[in-house]
């Protein structure tokens, strides 16, 4: 259910990353549908244009599809240059990431610089980028990054995604003090679970989180609310913090979890229960993930 009237965001043009699958195609739509221009961009090329094409039809709004690996400064940089040529963006969300459960002591080096490069090099890449040019042309702006509740309590068996969203959270708190006098707010959203098929497949395998906590079946069997989020609740959040209307908030992570976070932790700690063949099996169901994936990036 949308909360807010036709045409909010029309005249407005937002970057969302990681926009063509999950979350970050959820508020894409939600922008778009209030009337937003809109830029997405990730590594799958040809999932970003299907996206951009869905959405561009289906609310009569120009959505352009920038295929880019973040986790490469240059590229960045060519990315907002296409965007700012056609126009001053008045927003930004950091929505591009990645994660997977695993053990601390199984990771490698290469598998912490996976998600840290994305998440923790690629949110500032992205947001230095769009922040140079808004100063330098005096332009007001807002960033919007998703977090987890994990930033304030931890993420056992998520330690590189947790530790580099807890850097983003940081990021945000800062920018948001020294980028206020040029009128560029930064605010963050730390979503419990939204279940999305990407997410899932890494974070859930074989429903590993839901036997651990005892149900066979059902993740959301600890949270308060005993429930997942529903996406209208996340997309209304989102268009709210990147409205015009609220210009005092700023430098705030909001949780948007039923009270999951302070309910339980909202995190993996039930994990410890699992032995060495869960694990394995965790493993394998994540590397067919990835594998599938990789057959569809073109960066």
């Amino acid at each position: 259910m949308t909360m807010f009237r036709e045409g909010l965001m029309k005249g407005k043009r937002f970057l969302v990353t990681g926009g063509g699958t999950g979350l970050g195609k959820e508020m894409a739509d939600e922008f778009a549908k209030l009337g937003a221009e809109l830029y997405i961009c990730g590594r799958r090329g040809s999932v970003l244009q299907e996206t951009a094409d869905e959405l561009s039809k289906k609310h009569n709004t120009k959505v352009t599809a920038l295929e880019c690996d973040i986790r490469v400064p240059d590229a960045v940089d060519d990315m907002m240059t296409r965007a700012f040529n056609e126009g001053p963006l008045d927003g930004l969300v950091n929505n591009a990431a990645g994660n997977f459960i695993s053990r601390t002591k199984d990771l490698s080096p290469n598998a912490f610089n996976a998600i840290a490069n994305i998440v923790f090099h690629g949110t500032f890449y992205v947001t230095l980028a769009a922040g140079k040019r808004w100063i330098e042309q005096k332009k007001k702006a807002n960033v919007i990054s998703i977090l987890t509740t994990w930033v304030w309590n931890g993420g056992p068996f998520t330690v590189p995604s947790a530790m580099s969203k807890a850097g983003i959270n940081i990021m945000t708190k800062s920018l948001a003090v020294e980028w206020a006098p040029h009128g560029i707010r930064l605010n963050a959203i730390a979503p419990g679970p939204f279940p999305t098929k990407g997410a899932w497949e890494r974070l859930n395998p074989g429903n590993m989180r839901g036997s651990a906590m005892g149900s066979e079946t059902d993740t959301s069997a600890g949270n308060p609310m005993g429930r997942v989020g529903q996406m209208d609740e996340l997309r209304n959040l989102a268009t709210f913090l990147m409205a015009d209307g609220c210009d005092y908030l700023t430098g705030e992570t909001i949780a948007i979890d039923g009270g999951g976070f302070l309910g339980g932790g909202g995190n993996f700690s039930q994990l410890a229960k699992l032995g060495d063949s869960d694990w394995q099996a965790i493993r394998d169901m994540i590397k067919s993930a990835n594998e599938k994936d990789r057959t569809k990036r073109t960066v």
